[in-house]
């Protein structure tokens, strides 16, 4: 099963995309669309306060731990 291994946050301290334990780069909306087909496991697809989805690790309140991409 593919998980994510880290994160890339831009300048703002957003995340962009994500490394999964397969090696591949991906775009957060690429992560959130597998994530909603369970494609990728130990996130979650969840709305934000806005009702836009976002992904959350499922055992975390945030990807903070996660190692930084660049």
């Amino acid at each position: 099963m593919e998980t994510i291994a880290a994160v890339h946050r831009n300048h703002f301290g957003e995340i962009i995309s994500f490394v999964t334990s397969e090696g591949r780069i991906i775009s957060y909306r690429k992560a959130l669309s597998e994530a909603e087909d369970g494609l990728i496991h130990g996130v979650l697809a969840t709305p934000d306060t806005d009702g836009k989805m976002s992904l959350i690790p499922a055992t975390d309140q945030s990807f903070d731990h996660f190692p930084n991409l660049f």
